[in-house]
């Protein structure tokens, strides 16, 4: 329903953050991922999930949208609720998560407050396969960057390019060039 909220940050903790919009109050549960990136910001863009139980709406805000994915991911995993998804991003950062996923690596999770052995390999069990096809596995620390080559991966595969000869192409390219700059690189080794 929310895509995003744009406005000022009013209250802040580690785990909720009332925004205002055009004032109006919206109060927005966040991860420790995210507080860290708004800590020092007066104002700033959350993308939201609005989840709906029976008797409560509750939004949840991401700094970025693959922190969002990921929490959509995980609530879609029988047993993982919001607080337990929010717990895990808060403990991992959204590259950790994929990776522990897509290397089999339940250990990681074990370590996360109320996710037991069980639980570990059940979210790397119903995840992995999302996690693979649906996003490249990236080793770049900068954000714009990350945007970018996965701007260019969605945008090769929808002129109809295979994913996984795509992203095989991307990841030997320098991440720092702009979504067309990659897509021209990219489309001289495809074709």
């Amino acid at each position: 329903m929310y895509a995003y909220l744009n406005g000022r940050l009013e209250t802040k903790t580690p785990t909720q953050v009332y925004m205002d919009i055009a004032g109006v109050g919206y109060l927005v549960h966040i991860s420790l991922h995210t507080y860290s990136k708004i800590e020092s910001l007066e104002a700033t863009k959350l993308y939201t999930h609005l989840y709906v139980k029976e008797d409560a709406l509750t939004l949840y805000g991401f700094a970025d949208p693959e922190e969002r994915e990921l929490f959509i991911l995980l609530i879609s995993v029988s047993g993982i609720g919001p607080n337990t998804a929010r717990i895990v991003l808060s403990s991992m950062t959204p590259v950790e998560v994929r990776t522990a996923i897509v290397t089999d690596n339940d250990a990681a999770f074990k370590k996360v407050k109320g996710v037991g052995p069980k639980t570990a390999k059940r979210i790397i069990l119903d995840l992995q396969g999302k996690i693979k096809e649906g996003a490249a596995i990236l080793d770049t620390t900068a954000p714009a960057a990350d945007r970018n080559v996965e701007e260019a991966i969605n945008a090769l595969v929808a002129l109809g390019f295979q994913k996984a000869k795509v992203q095989k192409v991307i990841q030997k390219l320098p991440p720092e060039g702009t979504v067309e700059q990659l897509i021209k690189s990219a489309l001289v080794q495809l074709t």
